[in-house]
Protein backbone atom coordinates (compact mmCIF):
# COMPACT_ATOMS: atom_id res chain seq x y z
CA UNK A 1 0.00 0.00 0.00
CA UNK A 2 1.21 3.34 -0.86
CA UNK A 3 1.92 5.76 1.88
CA UNK A 4 0.03 9.16 1.67
CA UNK A 5 2.43 12.28 1.63
CA UNK A 6 2.10 15.79 0.76
CA UNK A 7 2.51 16.47 -2.43
CA UNK A 8 3.88 19.99 -3.33
CA UNK A 9 1.34 21.59 -6.16
CA UNK A 10 0.97 24.67 -7.48
CA UNK A 11 -3.02 25.63 -7.85
CA UNK A 12 -4.35 27.15 -10.68
CA UNK A 13 -7.66 27.68 -11.80
CA UNK A 14 -8.11 28.62 -15.55
CA UNK A 15 -11.07 28.60 -18.20
CA UNK A 16 -12.81 24.82 -18.40
CA UNK A 17 -12.22 23.92 -14.76
CA UNK A 18 -15.72 24.14 -13.64
CA UNK A 19 -14.33 20.90 -11.09
CA UNK A 20 -12.88 23.70 -8.89
CA UNK A 21 -8.95 24.15 -10.62
CA UNK A 22 -6.23 22.06 -10.59
CA UNK A 23 -2.70 21.56 -9.11
CA UNK A 24 -0.09 20.99 -11.36
CA UNK A 25 2.97 18.51 -9.82
CA UNK A 26 6.52 18.07 -11.00
CA UNK A 27 7.79 14.77 -11.49
CA UNK A 28 10.76 13.15 -11.56
CA UNK A 29 10.14 9.23 -13.19
CA UNK A 30 12.41 6.38 -12.46
CA UNK A 31 11.03 3.43 -15.22
CA UNK A 32 12.29 0.39 -14.94
CA UNK A 33 12.27 0.11 -10.98
CA UNK A 34 12.18 -2.72 -8.98
CA UNK A 35 8.65 -1.32 -7.58
CA UNK A 36 6.09 0.84 -7.91
CA UNK A 37 5.89 3.55 -5.56
CA UNK A 38 4.70 7.43 -5.16
CA UNK A 39 7.23 9.24 -2.64
CA UNK A 40 10.56 10.73 -1.89
CA UNK A 41 11.85 14.19 -3.62
CA UNK A 42 14.64 14.46 -5.85
CA UNK A 43 15.51 18.31 -6.87
CA UNK A 44 12.26 19.22 -5.39
CA UNK A 45 10.08 17.13 -7.31
CA UNK A 46 8.06 14.07 -6.98
CA UNK A 47 9.64 10.70 -6.87
CA UNK A 48 7.98 8.39 -9.28
CA UNK A 49 8.94 5.19 -9.33
CA UNK A 50 7.47 2.44 -12.41
CA UNK A 51 8.08 -0.92 -13.59
CA UNK A 52 7.74 -0.04 -16.84
CA UNK A 53 9.65 0.32 -19.52
CA UNK A 54 9.89 3.92 -21.04
CA UNK A 55 8.66 2.71 -24.57
CA UNK A 56 4.77 3.24 -26.61
CA UNK A 57 4.17 5.09 -23.82
CA UNK A 58 3.77 2.12 -21.00
CA UNK A 59 5.69 4.59 -18.27
CA UNK A 60 3.43 7.66 -19.03
CA UNK A 61 0.41 5.57 -18.66
CA UNK A 62 2.12 3.91 -15.44
CA UNK A 63 3.03 7.42 -13.94
CA UNK A 64 -0.79 8.67 -14.11
CA UNK A 65 -1.87 5.53 -12.89
CA UNK A 66 0.38 5.49 -9.88
CA UNK A 67 -0.15 9.65 -8.89
CA UNK A 68 -3.85 9.19 -9.34
CA UNK A 69 -4.06 5.92 -7.02
CA UNK A 70 -1.80 7.75 -4.68
CA UNK A 71 -4.22 10.93 -4.33
CA UNK A 72 -7.74 8.69 -4.64
CA UNK A 73 -8.74 10.50 -7.92
CA UNK A 74 -9.75 8.37 -10.92
CA UNK A 75 -6.51 7.79 -13.37
CA UNK A 76 -8.69 10.34 -16.03
CA UNK A 77 -8.33 12.97 -13.93
CA UNK A 78 -4.24 13.19 -13.93
CA UNK A 79 -2.93 14.12 -17.45
CA UNK A 80 0.66 14.75 -18.29
CA UNK A 81 1.06 18.49 -20.02
CA UNK A 82 4.34 18.37 -20.36
CA UNK A 83 7.59 16.06 -20.46
CA UNK A 84 6.22 13.13 -22.51
CA UNK A 85 9.67 11.76 -23.42
CA UNK A 86 11.38 13.15 -20.39
CA UNK A 87 12.11 11.62 -17.11
CA UNK A 88 10.96 15.17 -15.67
CA UNK A 89 7.40 15.75 -15.87
CA UNK A 90 4.71 18.40 -15.30
CA UNK A 91 0.99 16.48 -14.21
CA UNK A 92 -2.05 17.99 -14.56
CA UNK A 93 -4.30 16.87 -11.46
CA UNK A 94 -7.75 17.97 -11.91
CA UNK A 95 -9.54 18.52 -8.46
CA UNK A 96 -13.15 16.95 -8.13
CA UNK A 97 -15.50 17.96 -5.95
CA UNK A 98 -16.02 15.81 -2.43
Amino acid sequence: MLSRMTIPAVPESGPGSGDGGHAVVSVRVIPRARREEVGGERDGKLLVRTTAAPADGKANAAVCRLVAAHLGVPTRSVEIISGHRSRNKLLRVNRLRG
